[in-house]
């Protein structure tokens, strides 16, 4: 065994000059691997470089806000007017029901006044038929009671007397009267 402090005995210049080579070959060996793991790390650079361009371009395309914000830009291009027409309409058509029940409204108020006119006109008429009778009798019994009546009363006075064809002649005691003459 050789002590530590010894030194290795010298190597003669063929044994220097292939371990020289050795040592050469070693390092064009070893400046290979590194050189190809250096292209290796090159293009494992570029696609995790890649990779994290297209997760922040995925992340940006599955955002929920930037996703809602183009389907939102999209749906107005593609149908804003259609909804705007959609929308003035809807307006129309509420100011014409707010109308319509003005006028239904009016209508009823008028209609009921309309009624109660019928009703009374329906009211008064019936009252009238059945006050009809009696005044039919009153008709009668009056026409008698003139027919009776009134040549007395007309045969009261000269000018009457002359009228219903009468004279005016005084009787012997004194009272003058309308005379009819065949």
């Amino acid at each position: 065994m050789t002590s530590p402090s010894a030194s290795p005995a010298p190597l003669r210049e063929d044994e220097l000059r292939e371990t020289l080579d050795l040592l050469a070959t070693a390092v064009a060996s070893i400046s290979d691997g590194v050189d190809d793991q250096t292209r290796m790390l090159d293009q494992v650079n570029k696609t995790a470089t890649e990779a994290r361009q297209a997760a922040f371009a995925a992340r940006k395309q599955t955002d929920p806000e930037n996703y809602g914000a183009m389907i939102g830009e999209t749906l107005n291009r593609r149908i804003g007017g259609s909804l705007d027409r959609v929308e003035r309409l809807t307006g129309d058509l509420q100011t014409a029901a707010r109308q319509t029940q003005e006028v239904l409204r009016d209508a009823r108020g008028k209609g009921f006044r309309i009624d109660c006119q019928l009703w009374e006109r329906e009211y008064a008429i019936g009252r009238f038929k059945g006050a009809l009778p009696w005044l039919g009798l009153g008709a009668v019994v009056l026409v008698i009671g003139l027919t009776a009546i009134l040549p007395r009363f007309m045969a009261g006075n000269l000018a009457t007397c002359v009228l219903i064809g009468g004279s005016w002649s005084t009787a012997s005691n004194g009272v003058e009267a309308c005379m009819f003459y065949p």
